[in-house]
């Protein structure tokens, strides 16, 4: 399996003539069943992957779908964390919610949405890694206002670090498998035999991996994430040293006001006469 490419993905999910994999994965995602299993979608907004999407600094890839009965699926998954996926989410779920009506039109004819985050890495404070949100009433816990929000979130290092799985019953827990880019090959075999919307979208998997276009395009978007991920650790170290030097400072400051001379000053933090004299002007 081509490293970078296995986490849900446009060219995996993303396009009318693989839409039987989205289909797939919704069904295990939403867990429907049976009669009310999805059998048919239409993918309806699809920005394709491209160098020009590869430095965007959220790093989305987001695919929109809409149901046979009205109901607009928003996917998204998101590589990196910007701390704001709560905020996030309202503000695309409400702008897709709110596409669905003309100006002057009923709002009986409002229909509802879904939004799906898969996210590689950790956000909600709860242990389970698939989180379901509607709209019920504080005390009448039982009681929905209106089911036209729906919200998931599925964090997949909280999946990957489960001691144990249900691959055998559980359809979304054999998808989440399949995205873990180090799966080995013998469980890639055993996800394959049990399941065959995930053999279908392995094949489509190894079509891809010898594309030359596609894998072009997925390196530079994996350099991408990796200097991404560098800039974030060199500003985090700089914030560290930058709360070090103000601590150092405030210190400082503490000593020239119980009236400490410049050369005790200097004994005790290592620091020159001139050092100590240029923080002195800056707290003046």
């Amino acid at each position: 399996m081509p490293k970078g490419i296995s986490l849900p993905d446009k060219k995996l999910f993303g396009e009318n003539e693989v839409k039987d994999n989205l289909i797939a994965f919704l069904n295990a995602v939403l867990d429907k069943k049976d009669k009310t299993r999805l059998v048919t979608l239409e993918i309806i907004d699809n920005k394709e992957l491209t160098r020009d999407l590869i430095n965007d600094k959220t790093a989305i890839l987001d695919v929109r779908a809409k149901t046979e009965d009205g109901t607009q699926i928003n996917i998204e998954v998101q590589l990196t964390n910007q701390h704001n996926m709560d905020k996030r989410t309202l503000f695309y779920w409400g702008r897709v919610f709110n596409e669905n009506i003309a100006k002057g039109e009923d709002y009986r004819n409002l229909q509802k949405v879904i939004t799906i985050n898969i996210l590689d890495f950790n956000y909600l404070k709860l242990n389970k890694f698939h989180s379901k949100f509607h709209l019920w009433e504080d005390e009448a816990k039982e009681y929905m206002l209106t089911d036209l929000v729906e919200i998931h979130f599925i964090e997949l290092p909280k999946f990957n670090n489960l001691e144990e799985k249900n691959l055998k019953d559980d359809r979304l827990q054999r998808w989440l498998t399949f995205f873990n880019k180090d799966i080995s090959e013998e469980k890639l075999k055993e996800l394959m035999e049990m399941d065959t919307d995930i053999k279908r979208t392995e094949e489509r998997l190894e079509y891809l991996s010898s594309d030359a276009k596609t894998i072009e395009i997925y390196k530079a978007r994996e350099k991408s994430l990796h200097e991404r991920a560098n800039m974030i650790n060199g500003a985090k170290e700089d914030g560290r040293k930058e709360g070090i030097i103000e601590k150092e400072n405030e210190f400082i400051k503490n000593c020239l006001n119980q009236g400490l001379s410049l050369d005790m000053i200097c004994k005790i933090t290592g620091k020159t006469i001139t050092e100590i004299e240029k923080i002195k002007k800056l707290l003046n």
